[in-house]
């Protein structure tokens, strides 16, 4: 029986040794029961609620399709998942590819068990959240922090009577407090939310993270409470339960949803009170009547920002400052900047380059640039050496392995045709032939596992490359916006970054491209914009076949 052992702690069970437990009593069992462990899984610090941001679950699941495993051995069920969806998904697929389930505390696991536990574990997530919440409202009321700790306090640490830490006590930082109501006075004074933060790096203030400060730190969202103009607890007052958190069931991500205002919680601290009520007063008519207001740079105020959906270009995400290593953003219809230098101020580089003329100079250079014969043979010629000879590597495994199956099938026959004429032992039949098994189930496992070797590359399919990627380039340009989407797509895969230099007179454009993902490109016989979009496998072979970096 081969067996894969899977092991899991969550957010609230901070302790690595908590897997190495795990591991080590389910191969107790596995050695009891004579079981095999062939594979080991493990998800460290994630929340069983769900599967998918859960890398270790993700490959379990894949690797039972592919038959390397009879047997998932878990300490309990909800070390696998507490979602009653996910356990019983996770359940089916394991019946589909006939893999059994098992774990210490409940046996070998069947339908009745799925819906029990799962209804158990998914009540006990609800019991959970809810003490959580009632412990967080009781901090409330009783005048403490519900959450996380804010920019001007300091969390007090102390214990009650029983020896138990008590959580919500905080306490007024002196220098923090000035910084806040600076903040306050420079916006009350009509000063924009990307100038104080400019000038508070400038000074050398650290932020609320530790790193700079940006504009939305302090615009926040003033519907949520949060950002520094908007937190209620500089005057003295605790705003609790303004908005709850829901999973979203594809993404496994917290999304955020607003309360009504009557489910608010709202506690009076006077003694955490930083701002007096005429400050603080002035900045909220400001927020109110400045809801279109632009500052001296022409970029939009808080409500603007936080409402306008950008487009996304063909480049964005990709491209980065070479100065500060921060990324490039629109800064207007045709321009894009560096985003350091226009909202934190602590980057030099204030030169702009037009959005158009960094696609068609990174698109021409695509077409032409990765096909210059000498560079594109000699990475081709030394890309298909590599990968054939892995293949011939991997070939040369298998073939070694079902030649040795084969000898040890004839020495199995002449054990029995010399045990049939007395010519040796009983005994000694059985212990050469549990060697011979022994082996034998080592190579058969060996083969079930070993994937078939890459097909042979020829170097003559680079000369498709620049049909390839015209004919995306061409799709660009279609009417069809499917089309122009995955076209895009392929076109973004082909590239790791692009580093943007300021020169004296123009931007020096550094692209940095995956070589081996363009030879996969090549290789592809059916429209690339149509059918080959993901298809991407990078391939690292050593020296020589890192990422290529060409200049425009």
């Amino acid at each position: 029986m081969k067996v894969a052992i899977y092991a899991r702690y969550s957010s609230d069970q901070q302790r690595d040794a908590s897997i190495t437990d795990q591991f080590r009593m389910c191969r107790l069992r596995a050695e009891k029961e004579g079981w095999r462990v062939v594979e080991e899984y493990s998800d460290h610090s994630i929340s069983g609620a769900s599967m998918i941001q859960r890398p270790g679950i993700q490959a379990l699941v894949m690797d039972s399709t592919r038959g390397r495993f009879d047997l998932v051995l878990a300490e309990a069920l909800d070390r696998i998942s507490r979602d009653q969806e996910d356990i019983a998904g996770i359940y089916k697929r394991m019946r589909y590819a006939d893999v059994k389930m098992f774990t210490l505390s409940e046996g070998e696991i069947s339908e009745l068990h799925v819906g029990l536990k799962g209804t158990m574990n998914a009540l006990f997530l609800k019991d959970l959240a809810d003490k959580t919440r009632r412990g967080q409202r009781g901090r409330v009321e009783a005048g403490k922090s519900g959450g996380g700790n804010s920019y001007g306090y300091d969390v007090v640490k102390k214990f009650d009577g029983d020896g138990e830490p008590s959580r919500g006590d905080r306490t007024i930082n002196a220098a923090q407090a000035e910084v806040v109501r600076r903040i306050f006075r420079d916006y009350a004074a009509g000063k924009s939310a990307k100038a104080i933060a400019m000038a508070l790096n400038k000074d050398g203030i650290p932020a609320p993270s530790g790193g700079d400060w940006g504009f939305s730190t302090i615009n926040g969202n003033p519907k949520r409470g949060n950002g520094i103009l908007n937190n209620e607890m500089y005057v003295g007052r605790i705003v609790w339960n303004r908005q709850r958190f829901i999973k979203d069931p594809d993404t496994g991500k917290r999304q955020a949803r607003p309360n009504p205002e009557e489910d608010w919680v709202i506690q009076e601290v006077p003694e955490l009170r930083i701002l007096d009520d005429d400050l603080w007063n002035a900045v909220k008519a400001r927020q109110k009547t400045n809801t279109v207001a632009r500052d001296a740079r022409g970029i939009a105020d808080v409500r603007k920002v936080n409402h306008r959906r950008r487009p996304k270009y063909l480049f964005s995400g990709l491209t980065k400052c070479a100065c500060c290593g921060g990324g490039y953003s629109a800064i207007s219809k045709e321009l894009i900047g560096c985003s350091t230098a226009r909202n934190k101020g602590t980057c030099d580089n204030r030169m702009n380059i037009r959005r158009d003329e960094l696609e068609s100079r990174v698109l021409n250079a695509l077409r032409t640039r990765l096909v210059d014969p000498d560079l594109f043979a000699e990475f081709c010629d030394a890309y298909t050496r590599e990968t054939n000879r892995l293949r011939m590597e991997s070939g040369a495994g298998i073939d070694k392995a079902e030649a040795e199956l084969k000898r040890i099938a004839r020495e199995e026959e002449k054990l029995m045709d010399l045990y049939m004429r007395d010519a040796i032992s009983i005994e000694a039949v059985k212990e050469r032939g549990d060697k011979l098994r022994a082996r034998k189930a080592e190579l058969q496992d060996f083969l079930a596992s070993t994937d078939e070797p890459p097909p042979l590359l020829h170097p003559s399919m680079a000369l498709q490359y620049r049909a390839r990627v015209q004919q995306l380039y061409e799709t660009l340009q279609s009417d069809d916006e499917t089309q122009r989407i995955e076209a895009a797509e392929i076109i973004r895969s082909l590239i790791d970054r692009i580093v943007l230099t300021p020169g004296e007179d123009r931007i020096e454009i550094d692209v940095q491209g995956d070589l081996a993902g363009i030879l996969t490109l090549s290789a592809q016989r059916k429209n690339p914009a149509a059918d080959a979009a993901g298809a991407q496998v990078k391939m690292v072979a050593g020296v020589g076949f890192e990422p290529t970096t060409f200049r425009l």
